[in-house]
């Protein structure tokens, strides 16, 4: 599915379904609204998914991984090499994410979508836009056609991902360097000063942050991205994990299955395919809220509540994997727990 077609397909969410999930919450035996964005998040992924009858038991993390070619201007502590160490270890079950994926019973699917060398490990998804994006301080990151095919390798796996029964899609990404191409994002598309929303990321010193700010100063005068075009700021500073993530997003939106925000990359995609299709922001869950800088104000941008705040930045998904256990003991209740007419305790009322 081309990025148009996605886009042209995006509907509100069913807003009779969120209504038909308040009111099996409202039926609970317990205190009104007391499980708070518990209760917001089952009701959502009500109106998602088309039915009161909410089921996320088949579920995954799509990791994408991409390298950057700012990685060259000191930005960061690792080098392209780690990022194609990490992916081959997604399928090898070998990272913080995997371990956190079995116990929330969810699969972990690795994409090289920009990776700097071939990956053949079985169990990567081989979608290659680019080895790599360009240095961005020097042109763009990359073409705005391969901005959009990466997006398009996002929409086309959420559409997969719901035809082999996934019923809860969370986002995550593997990228060396991929804190300053989101962060410049974040400066451009927010109008915010650089200093502001860029974190020391993967344990810079000082002098590796004061690099990575200046970086990020140059690549945005070197490209002057218009902060009214996702697509050129996406392509000019962006990274080929954040446009295959904003795919994610818009083809879960496409095809009504939810899909969780993580941390600040993920976020990032998220700003991307809510600015290209204001309707897909129905379809997005937010898991916690990232302890780097600009965390907090992407989830404000978004209009997202995070149902996590434990001041995480690892990525790879880990934020919205340990949401998922939240969501699944609230649905313990919103199935299991008796009502008011089959106790003998009166119905809690509504308060003025």
């Amino acid at each position: 599915m081309t990025l148009q077609e996605a886009l042209r397909e995006i509907s509100p969410a069913d807003e009779t379904c969120v209504q038909e999930a308040q009111r099996r919450w409202d039926s609970i035996a317990k205190p009104l609204n007391s499980l708070g964005l518990l209760e917001q998040a089952v009701c959502r992924i009500a109106g998602i998914t088309g039915t009161a009858d909410v089921t996320i038991e088949k579920r995954c993390v799509a990791v994408m991984c991409a390298d950057n070619g700012v990685v060259c201007r000191g930005v960061a502590q690792s080098d392209c090499e780690i990022t194609a160490i990490v992916t081959e270890n997604f399928a090898k079950g070998r990272t913080s994410a995997c371990a956190m994926a079995r116990h929330a019973h969810a699969d972990v699917i690795p994409v090289d979508i920009g990776v700097y060398r071939d990956i053949d490990t079985p169990g990567v998804l081989r979608r290659k836009i680019m080895y790599g994006t360009n240095d961005m301080t020097l042109c763009s990151a990359m073409a705005r056609e391969q901005a959009i095919r990466a997006i398009e390798v996002g929409i086309d796996l959420a559409g997969c991902l719901k035809k082999q029964g996934y019923r809860l899609i969370a986002t995550g990404e593997m990228g060396i360097g991929n804190t300053t191409t989101s962060s410049a994002m974040i400066s451009v598309l927010l109008q915010q000063p650089v200093e502001e929303v860029t974190g020391h990321g993967a344990g810079l010193s000082s002098d590796g942050l004061n690099r990575k700010v200046c970086a990020i100063k140059k690549a945005i005068e070197v490209n002057r991205p218009d902060p009214e075009d996702p697509l050129d700021v996406l392509s000019k500073v962006g990274g080929l994990d954040i446009a295959g993530i904003a795919g994610l997003f818009l083809g879960g939106a496409v095809h009504k299955v939810p899909v969780m925000i993580d941390g600040v990359i993920s976020s990032v995609a998220a700003l991307v395919a809510q600015r290209l299709a204001p309707l897909s922001a129905d379809y997005m869950l937010a898991s916690h809220v990232s302890k780097e800088p600009a965390g907090a104000l992407l989830l404000s941008a978004l209009r997202q509540k995070p149902l996590i705040s434990c001041e995480m930045c690892l990525g790879e998904g880990t934020g919205a994997i340990a949401a998922m256990g939240l969501l699944d003991m609230a649905l313990c209740v919103y199935r299991e727990m008796c009502t008011f007419s089959q106790t003998s305790i009166e119905q809690y009322k509504p308060l003025e």
